[in-house]
């Protein structure tokens, strides 16, 4: 579907101007959204091979989120400990840019299920898409690849709660934690779906992304840990902002994954904040630090950002 644009202003997050219309999504207009209520305590389930973490990450996660408001999914793998953390697993959210990553894995998957390597331009498109989250590259890579090969990916990944919009807004693709948690550990480990050079190059771009789009789930990571990341964020008239964080850590003896979606935030900060809250715990957890050791200190300050949205009428 080939969608029109026209600019309008929100608000948004600091930095270079390119960055932040890239950031935004193909979306119908918005308008203001009421606060959410108070959530009850969050029901965080967490197990693990090493003793005691399994408890210390629960109990931890849980005072992260205690007294904010809004809904809040978590998830969570350590490979090296075997540790799996898990909130609201199966809540649906508005995929925003985060759906961004799926989308470059399916066009890897496709050229390697047909023999090629990407065009230069389809590279040049990629790059755009996840380091300054451009939109535009997004929709080309959208168009070309097409549902039919998209859904393809999404079976073979065994993404089955992941739904692309049927109006063909990619940014208002139906995801979850559990689907997100898949993709992510079909990037940073072996697997029959995604060749070792796909997966490595997908981890480049990550690790490239502007900086100040690196918020979210790095914030408070050692600095002897390798950080990827690619985040979204939304806000539409029901449930406010969507705010999310895609994030991959390796170093220090532990190869690490975690997924923060949220939505029903009052502002794009909170939600922001609240994903740096479960963040931080969930490194100082795995990784534990001295007083000396430096910690990942991501983008802290919103700006105004360039929003562009379907042409009413």
């Amino acid at each position: 579907m080939t969608h029109r644009l026209m600019p309008r202003r929100i608000s948004g997050r600091s930095g270079a101007l390119a960055a932040a219309v890239g950031a935004a999504l193909l979306v119908p207009a918005v308008t203001a959204a009421t606060p959410a209520a108070a959530a009850p305590a969050p029901d965080v389930s967490c197990t693990s091979a090493k003793a005691g973490l399994a408890a210390k990450l629960q109990a931890d996660i849980t005072a992260a989120l205690k007294d904010r408001t809004g809904t809040v999914a978590v998830g969570l793998y350590d490979r090296s400990t075997d540790t799996t953390c898990t909130l609201n697993a199966a809540t649906a959210f508005d995929s925003a840019s985060t759906v961004k990553v799926t989308v470059l894995a399916t066009l890897l998957w496709d050229a390697r299920n047909t023999g090629r390597y990407l065009t230069d331009t389809e590279a040049d498109l990629a790059t755009a898409m996840i380091t300054q989250s451009d939109n535009d590259a997004t929709s080309k890579l959208w168009k070309q690849l097409g549902l039919a090969k998209i859904k393809g990916f999404l079976a073979a990944a065994g993404m089955t709660k992941t739904v692309p919009d049927a109006e063909g807004y990619w940014g208002l693709t139906q995801e979850n934690v559990t689907d997100e948690q898949k993709l992510l550990k079909l990037v940073t480990a072996k697997n029959t779906v995604l060749s070792d050079n796909s997966r490595a190059y997908i981890l480049k771009l990550m690790g490239q992304v502007v900086s100040d789009q690196r918020w979210g789930t790095p914030a408070g990571a050692p600095s002897s840990v390798a950080v990827h990341v690619k985040n979204g964020w939304l806000e539409r008239s029901a449930h406010g902002w969507r705010v999310h964080s895609l994030g991959t850590f390796n170093g220090a003896g532990h190869d690490y994954v975690i997924s923060v979606l949220t939505q029903d935030n009052s502002t794009m900060d909170y939600g922001v904040a609240t994903i740096q809250n479960v963040a931080r715990a969930i490194h100082r957890d795995l990784v534990p630090t001295t007083a000396s050791t430096r910690l990942y200190t991501p983008t802290n300050r919103p700006g105004e950002a360039l929003v562009p949205v379907p042409p009413r009428g």
